[in-house]
């Protein structure tokens, strides 16, 4: 040990103070500030020197530094060459930046990042002096990628439109030992829509514009900058399979608000016309004929469109008095035939079929059961449909 260090050591201890060893902070003060240079006074005791890449200058905190400022710095050397105490902004600047992120998911504060990279998971943000991952389910609706199928590269194409960007973020989760820092932007926007949610409830009507259609439903914009989703099951009363089957962008529709959960909005169609199922019974009749054309092939059975609004299922034990094999070998979508009516459940939104001609050797009940059995399927592929849903909406 140095003459000079031990003086220094010998100081510190007069003053009361701790004698700082590598790897602690200290504070000090600015006194001179050159290119690659700062000079700090260290307690009226030593002058410590910032020098190179240890200036930290990624953070915001130790740009443009000025004589006098208080700052906050890491003993790399307690006496260097020349008598000085070696420093570094760069650990206590990155120890700082991990601290104020703590402090902001606290209080909730929102903040700027840029946008540095992205890959098919969401995008990397630089947060201060700190890289953060942004999943794409936290990102706005301005900036949520919505692509027709799902497709994973288009969705990196549309993220990666958002490099160099500056976006307004929250912090959701700091996890320092992991060096895990997740950011939202989504945070931001739904606490930017809570005052204009407030005044709107379940059961209103909006009127909209179709922004969006995917596999499991169409995205209407209305209002102050809101956003909801129409689930496929609430465009219209009778099934569809693809929302672009009645839906196109830009649209305007009419929509009642059906469920209120935090920033998200479930809208229906549907809801806001009467149902057509309520006078089925004035326009069909058990026992009658009517003409109906094929809509959709399964391996069950047949369903069928009466009209625009009434759909019904012609089970395949209804289509033939011989064994059937691939159904599909005999009929054909878009044909049109003549079917009796068999069975008519206007609360459960259900109506059987057979082919005129066709004697039906199964017995109704049968034919009843297979029928909830179909609806049951429904019933999975809505929720298949709500996984989807999930995936996108949620992430």
């Amino acid at each position: 040990m140095s003459d000079k260090e031990q003086d220094f050591k010998v100081l510190f201890q007069a003053q009361g103070l701790a004698i700082p060893k590598v790897g602690d902070v200290v504070k000090g003060k600015v006194i001179a500030v050159d290119r690659h240079v700062v000079h700090i006074d260290i307690e009226g005791l030593t002058t410590g020197v910032v020098r190179g890449t240890e200036l930290f200058s990624e953070s915001r905190e130790y740009n443009n530094l000025k004589v006098g400022a208080e700052v906050e710095a890491t003993v790399l050397e307690f006496e260097n060459e020349n008598g000085e105490m070696e420093l570094s902004f760069r650990t206590a600047g990155y120890q700082r930046a991990w601290n104020n992120m703590k402090q902001w998911l606290k209080d909730g504060l929102t903040l700027k990042g840029r946008v540095l990279g992205a890959n098919k998971g969401g995008i990397m943000v630089q947060v201060e002096a700190l890289a953060a991952f942004m999943p794409v389910s936290q990102l706005s609706p301005d900036h949520y990628p919505r692509v027709a199928g799902g497709d994973k590269n288009r969705i990196l194409e549309k993220l990666r439109e958002l490099v160099g960007q500056e976006l307004e973020v929250k912090v959701i989760d700091v996890n320092e030992a992991e060096e895990k820092l997740i950011v939202s932007e989504r945070a931001v926007w739904e606490d930017s829509q809570k005052a204009v949610l407030e005044s709107y409830k379940v059961g209103d009507v909006v009127e909209g514009e179709i922004s969006a259609l995917t596999a499991f439903g169409a995205f209407v914009r209305f209002g102050e900058g809101l956003e909801g989703l129409i689930h496929i099951s609430e465009i219209a009363w009778q099934r569809i399979d693809h929302p672009k089957d009645m839906l196109k962008i830009g649209q305007k529709v009419k929509a009642q608000i059906i469920q209120l959960d935090h920033s998200k909005i479930y809208l229906s169609i549907k809801r806001t016309m009467e149902d057509p199922w309520k006078t089925v019974k004035e326009r069909y009749k058990i026992g009658e004929k009517a003409t109906g054309k094929i809509l959709k092939i399964e391996p069950f059975g047949l369903m069928i469109g009466l009209d625009k609004e009434i759909h019904g299922l012609a089970h395949i034990s209804e289509l033939s008095d011989e064994p059937m094999g691939n159904i599909g070998d005999k009929f054909k979508l878009g044909q049109e035939l003549e079917f009796e009516i068999v069975s008519l459940e206007p609360a459960e939104h259900r109506l059987g079929l057979k082919l005129a001609g066709v004697k039906g050797k199964r017995a109704r009940g049968v034919a009843k059961s297979e029928a909830k059995a179909m609806a049951a399927a429904q019933v999975e592929e809505k929720n298949e449909s709500k996984n989807e849903e999930t995936k996108e909406v949620a992430g």
